[in-house]
């Protein structure tokens, strides 16, 4: 019997406040986070907003506890998904691969080759694809493999994204209706259901998949809601965790919650329709800031679903998810880490590269930017950093 290995990816988090910085530092490290014309000035940018942001970070990590949880949920993921799928037949151990924090992917590349895995499957988190989260992730694997010939070897298959899997789709309509029964009034409570944003400009310049399937994976919730569970709650999608002034993904969700309030709204049920576990998103931003600008606004019985972390029914779901992919031709991690055909992440055809006049004086601008920056945010404590909301 062959043996398979489960790579689930996840984006990873701090567990302690000291984790916070270099946290940071890897978050902003990668060019899929910020975009920069020349790659030589990612890392020193990073070290910047990193240094910078910590403490405002450390302060959110605090309030939920002094860590994120993140790894530990993951871990009880992949140990339920293991179990399950040792139960229908299938010989699997389950890996976990963090894009920016412990375990990091190559720790789980060195797992997989000691154990002698015959075939990987590789399973992220997000439910929906976007080039900023599942699509740095496998990119990342397959640089890594680039570098490995042994685990290049080795026969890979790739789920891109799975937001219409049945088991994910029925957990979450369980969950809403648990925290619809528990409202004074259940026909009229308002479902808010809220995902990570992504700049405008990733799905219309770059075209990112996200927002499509953000929005068909609510409708299918919905439509669970509705013939299976016998629900016709009104519902809204909205954006949260945008940084910066560029356009993000709307409405924002504390601009959906104000509009609930001036519209006499009082009982809402706030669903983290991206988010399959708690962390700081959930725990510190929907659970804290949210709930303070609901109540604010009148509303008077702010309720949010749980992420879905271990539910049975989930973990089946995953189940599933491993076995059709072992079943069926899948993606190879080619195919998964391609990047839409509009994605530049380094726009080099607009530039000169090399020792030339070109280079010298662009060189010479991003020098002088950097160094302006660096004297307003350290010196003056107002600089262009505030403004874009990266500290």
């Amino acid at each position: 019997m062959a043996r398979i290995g489960v790579l689930l990816m996840n984006l990873g988090g701090p567990e302690r406040i000291k984790d916070v910085g270099p946290f940071l530092y890897n978050l902003f490290s990668d060019p899929e986070i910020i975009r920069l014309p020349i790659p030589f000035f990612q890392k020193p940018l990073a070290w910047l907003i990193s240094t910078l942001r910590s403490s405002k970070s450390q302060r959110a990590y605090e309030a939920i506890g002094g860590g994120s949880p993140l790894r530990r949920i993951t871990e009880q993921q992949a140990r339920e998904l293991q179990s399950e799928l040792r139960k229908r037949g299938v010989d699997a151990t389950s890996y976990i691969a963090m894009r920016y924090w412990h375990p990091f992917t190559e720790s789980a590349v060195e797992d997989i080759k000691a154990d002698e895995i015959d075939q990987v499957v590789v399973l992220p988190l997000y439910p929906h694809f976007s080039i900023s989260t599942s699509g740095s992730s496998f990119r990342e694997l397959r640089r890594l493999r680039e570098l490995d010939k042994d685990f290049k070897k080795l026969s890979i298959k790739c789920i891109r994204s799975w937001f219409d899997n049945p088991g994910y789709i029925s957990s979450m309509a369980e969950l809403i209706q648990r925290e619809i029964l528990l409202c004074e009034s259940p026909e009229k409570v308002h479902i808010c259901f809220t995902a990570h944003g992504v700049p405008k400009s990733y799905v219309e310049e770059a075209g990112d998949p996200y927002k499509n399937e953000i929005e068909d994976c609510s409708l299918l919730i919905i439509d669970q809601l509705e013939t299976s569970l016998g629900f016709s709650n009104s519902y809204t999608l909205s954006y949260q965790s945008r940084v910066g002034p560029e356009e993000w993904l709307q409405p924002y969700t504390e601009n959906v919650l104000e509009d609930l309030g001036n519209r006499n709204t009082k009982e809402i049920v706030v669903v983290p329709i991206s988010f399959v576990s708690e962390h700081i998103e959930t725990l510190q931003e929907i659970d804290i800031e949210y709930k303070e600008i609901a109540l604010d606004q009148g509303i008077t019985n702010f309720r949010r679903v749980k992420a879905l972390d271990t539910y049975p029914l989930f973990i089946n779901g995953l189940a599933d998810l491993v076995i059709s992919c072992l079943k069926e031709k899948n993606m190879s991690l080619d195919e998964a880490a391609k990047l839409p055909d509009k994605v530049k992440l380094y726009p080099q055809e607009k530039w000169q590269w090399g020792w030339n006049n070109s280079a010298e004086v662009w060189n010479g601008r991003v020098a002088m930017f950097v160094f302006i920056v660096c004297f307003l945010e350290l010196i003056i404590g107002n600089g262009p950093l505030h403004y874009l909301g990266l500290i």
